[in-house]
């Protein structure tokens, strides 16, 4: 088994990320440290949490693999895999313009006559705002939201009988979307889910028709995790 960090190694990774030498910088930055340590146990646990819910296993199965009870391991990692089932994603992890994105997207299904939110409606509502990740990795690749409503399947006519206001779930296919955008969050040990891992996690199915649109403008799952990559070295510079 892989070691984890030993105390020592943590001390020293805290004292060289520190602002300075000061004993009340080191304790706010050990203090980010533990916090970061804390998520990304979460994120690996519900990554498997995740799994087990996909492979069939009860909350019963995994409060007890888990030693906690059934109630307190719902409540932990509500996150993961079964949280979309009722098409009302828990979103404590989702940032505000991923979570601004699923209400976008919403839109987007009620303009195109959609009783349900597809892939296709997620992919349209990533074009805004402008200055989040997904859009810009878009933009660079030469992508705008027009040129996707040209390979989608055509928009119907929409339903006046109901109402903008009106809560519409998440399909199968946008469901699966979502939980592959936590599994590219977790694959990047990223402790939250933005616009970013919501366009990688549409390439979860190439024969799915957001990923369709995607391939036919030329834009592979790759190009784009590179176009993403750069965008967050950008942020970070």
């Amino acid at each position: 088994m892989t070691p984890a960090p030993s105390l020592q190694e943590l001390i020293e990774s805290v004292n060289n990320d520190a602002s300075s030498d000061d004993a009340l910088d080191r304790l706010t930055q050990a203090a980010r440290t533990a916090a970061s340590l804390e998520e990304v146990g979460d994120a690996l646990l519900g990554h498997f949490v995740d799994q087990s819910r996909r492979s069939g296993r009860t909350w019963s199965q995994i409060s007890v693999a888990l030693g906690v009870t059934k109630q307190a391991a719902h409540k932990r990692f509500s996150f993961g895999a079964a949280t979309f089932d009722t098409g009302s994603p828990t979103l404590e992890r989702f940032t505000p313009r991923a979570k601004a994105a699923l209400h976008d997207a919403a839109e987007h299904a009620r303009r195109r006559g959609h009783e349900h939110v597809g892939t296709d409606d997620l992919l349209l509502a990533l074009f805004e705002p402008s200055g989040a990740v997904a859009a810009k990795a878009l933009r660079e690749a030469g992508i705008t939201r027009e040129s996707c409503e040209g390979q989608l399947p055509a928009a119907e006519p929409a339903d006046t009988a109901r109402s903008s206001g009106d809560a519409r779930p998440f399909n199968d296919p946008a469901k699966d979307a979502l939980r592959s955008a936590v599994e590219e969050a977790l694959r990047l040990q990223h402790n939250y889910v933005g616009t970013e891992h919501l366009l990688l996690g549409l390439y979860f199915d190439p024969q799915d028709p957001a990923a369709r649109a995607l391939a036919a403008l030329g834009a592979g799952y790759e190009d784009i995790k590179g176009r993403i990559a750069e965008q967050l070295g950008k942020m970070a510079a």
